[in-house]
């Protein structure tokens, strides 16, 4: 990845672009929390963001801090008449539009949609979140698609320097953690992991061992959900805090 991560929004006001990674955190850590409205309404957030962003692609100045639209729908639309790659002045804002649609009509963020706050939507946010964030950076830098969702992804998991990541692989660099610290390391930020993938990431050869001295455990004292039918592990919220504990922990001494 040659696009260093602290430059890949260095066009923008710095508040703009914390709007922008503020809002699609938040989505990301309210969804691996099992949170789903506000991982929904931080996705309207970030739908501000974004539009604000490209307003000022297009006009050559940036806004300093997010705004909303009167009427998002009409915004985005008018976009499409701006001389710009087809990116930017259709794929991103109807993407946009979108997922505010989302925010506004599936029950969130205010009484009389036609759905309660769930798994299915929440998971759309997430990824179409993704991908606004991504394509903006292509958008900016013309990176390949590739390049920029990789830089996405270091860009919300601050635990980033502390793991490393090759395709399907994983590995914590920090040396000297117990196995349930490093576990909680890798668990951090994402949704939901095989065993299958844990005990490789970790390079547990003895998997009864592994499920008696960490997976059972850290279940009952409801750091992790792990379904022993499905096996599979995910963060629950006290292992959420625990994780952003360890990191911040980690962090001070690096």
């Amino acid at each position: 990845m040659a696009l260093d991560p602290k430059d890949a929004f260095n066009a923008i006001p710095a508040a703009l672009v914390a709007d922008l990674l503020d809002a699609f955190r938040q989505v990301v850590k309210n969804f691996a929390e099992h949170r789903w409205e506000p991982a929904e309404l931080n996705g309207g957030k970030l739908c501000e963001a974004a539009y604000t962003i490209l307003e000022g692609y297009f006009a050559g100045v940036y806004a300093a801090r997010a705004h909303k639209p009167g009427n998002m729908v009409d915004a985005c639309r008018r976009l499409e008449s701006q001389n710009g790659t087809r990116s930017a002045r259709i794929q991103i804002p109807r993407m946009i539009v979108a997922l505010y649609e989302i925010r506004n009509n599936r029950g969130v963020g205010h009484a009389g949609g036609d759905v309660d706050p769930n798994h299915m939507d929440a998971t759309a946010v997430v990824y179409m979140s993704k991908w606004i964030v991504a394509e903006l950076v292509r958008l900016l830098h013309g990176l390949a698609t590739d390049e920029a969702t990789d830089l996405v992804d270091v860009l919300v998991e601050r635990e980033v320097a502390l793991v490393w990541r090759s395709g399907d692989k994983r590995r914590v660099l920090a040396s000297g953690l117990t196995l349930r610290k490093r576990t909680l390391l890798l668990l951090s930020g994402v949704v939901e992991v095989r065993e299958t993938d844990l005990l490789s990431w970790l390079e547990q050869t003895r998997p009864g061992d592994f499920r008696a001295k960490v997976l059972r455990p850290m279940h009952k004292e409801r750091l992790i959900e792990y379904d022993q039918d499905a096996r599979t592990v995910a963060l629950l919220p006290p292992g959420v805090d625990a994780a952003e504990a360890l990191i911040r922990e980690l962090d001070t001494h690096r």
